[in-house]
């Protein structure tokens, strides 16, 4: 499978949104929106990170839109977060999304945060380089639960 990124475009925003609305992913992803379904909160938090500093891509395979990737945050202080459909898990995508990713934004140290039991995207941030340096308990919307999340580092 073909794995690129690209500039997001309007016409993702809808996949984004149905893609956001998966029960199992969002309960695999923890920190999620507090309404996922509230459309216009997605528009208005879309509208500000595309107009914003940040990194946001949109993943491609095989020329379908299957996520996104971005990293955000403060010179530093910078994080990796990605999304990918259900439907592609376990094929190698968010692998290689983050590691294009990566290319696209050189600065290091970048830190990427997953929920403590979600080894497929702990798998994948190893995969790409970063490790675990502590972990931290946080409220995951999701879940409707204090849970615990992994903290992991990407060094230069």
């Amino acid at each position: 499978m073909n794995v690129e990124l690209r500039e997001v475009h309007d016409s993702d925003l809808p996949v984004f949104f149905r893609q956001m609305n998966d029960p199992e992913a969002l309960h695999m992803a923890a920190f999620v929106p507090k309404d996922p379904a509230d459309r216009d909160a997605f528009d208005a938090h879309w509208t500000k990170i595309r107009s914003s500093a940040d990194v946001v891509r949109t993943v491609l395979a095989d020329g379908d839109v299957v996520g996104s990737a971005a990293v955000y945050g403060e010179p530093g202080e910078r994080e990796v977060t990605y999304w990918v459909d259900r439907a592609y898990w376990g094929k190698g995508i968010a692998t290689a999304a983050l590691r294009a990713l990566l290319t696209v934004v050189p600065e290091r140290p970048l830190y990427a945060r997953a929920a403590s039991d979600n080894a497929g995207s702990l798998r994948v941030l190893e995969k790409c380089g970063f490790r675990a340096v502590a972990t931290a308990s946080g409220y995951a919307s999701a879940r409707g639960a204090e849970i615990e999340e992994t903290v992991l580092l990407l060094e230069g």
